[in-house]
């Protein structure tokens, strides 16, 4: 058996909205490096946080002041904390967060970091919505108050990392309802995929435990599933609905979070499923790409 055990972190907000930028990013900043280490004292070897983990989800909203929030890599605190954690408990640690690059684009951004506390690289967020069409009332035009006014659409492609421990892919949150993306990891050999997410309850609460359990299924790897959970004010949104979870490639959850209140999920995955899974279904010698010329049009 080639047995990895995970972990994920799911977390409401530490700081009110109100308070500064930096000291809402340092209060989660050293709340997750807590989790880290009791993730350690378990075993955990490959770990992940919610989406952009450190901030709230401001996205509702079009105050400049959030732009604070966005961080260089691997040279911003962030970073460079996760770093020296993962060097210092032999883990891979999965970072999103708000970047900020050197040519001034800001993408909602996930940061790999091996187990020696290299960074592997990153994975850009490739799908951005907009906000459900209620909260365009509270805004005066089409992108303010939508992630599409806070991130740009990644560039980075589905790349895999090969991490100490296993082949890593990542993708964040609305990505999650395109299989194109889920696929492309799968054909590039990722054994577990992360999705950090910020998702509350309403419209795509019932997806949540079938479209990942699917996508796992039909590309033969395990997910990672990552939600926060709360309600923050004073846009009140919705209530973040946690319930993060590991699912196998047979489609069956190993392990899961409560929907309300702060959670550390570990479990032990085996690769050897992953392998027998594929084996089993053989999906990608079945599959005929020259027939889907019309996916990409």
């Amino acid at each position: 058996m080639a047995v990895v055990r995970v972990g994920l972190v799911q977390m409401a907000l530490k700081a009110p909205t109100a308070a500064p930028v930096a000291a809402i990013r340092d209060a989660m900043n050293a709340a997750h490096a807590e989790q880290v280490r009791q993730a350690a004292a378990q075993g955990v070897q490959v770990i992940c946080f919610q989406e952009v983990f450190n901030a709230p989800y401001f996205c509702p909203v079009a105050e400049p002041r959030w732009l604070e929030a966005a961080e260089r890599v691997p040279e911003g605190p962030t970073t460079q904390l996760m770093c020296q954690l993962a060097r210092t408990h032999g883990m891979v640690i999965v970072v999103p967060l708000y970047r900020r690059h050197d040519d001034g684009r800001k993408t909602n951004t996930a940061v790999v970091i091996d187990a020696d506390g290299s960074v592997l690289g990153t994975y850009e967020k490739t799908h951005i919505p907009t906000i459900g069409s209620h909260l365009h009332t509270m805004i005066s035009n089409q992108d303010r108050g939508t992630e599409r006014f806070w991130f740009e659409p990644g560039t980075t492609g589905f790349a895999v990392f090969q991490t100490r421990y296993l082949k890593l892919g990542v993708y964040i949150c609305y990505d999650r309802h395109f299989p194109e993306g889920w696929r492309a990891l799968g054909l590039a050999g990722a054994e577990y995929v992360v999705n950090p997410s910020a998702t509350w309850k309403g419209l795509s609460q019932h997806l949540w435990t079938i479209e990942q359990p699917a996508a796992a299924v039909a590309n033969g790897f395990f997910v990672g599933a990552i939600n926060r959970v709360g309600i923050e004010a004073p846009w009140s949104i919705g209530e973040f609905y946690g319930s993060s979870y590991v699912v196998d490639p047979r489609g069956r959850i190993l392990a899961q979070g409560p929907d309300d209140r702060d959670a550390l999920v570990v479990t032990d995955i085996d690769l050897d499923v992953a392998r027998a899974a594929k084996d089993t279904w053989r999906f990608d010698e079945h599959r005929r790409p020259e027939t889907y010329g019309s996916l990409t049009s």
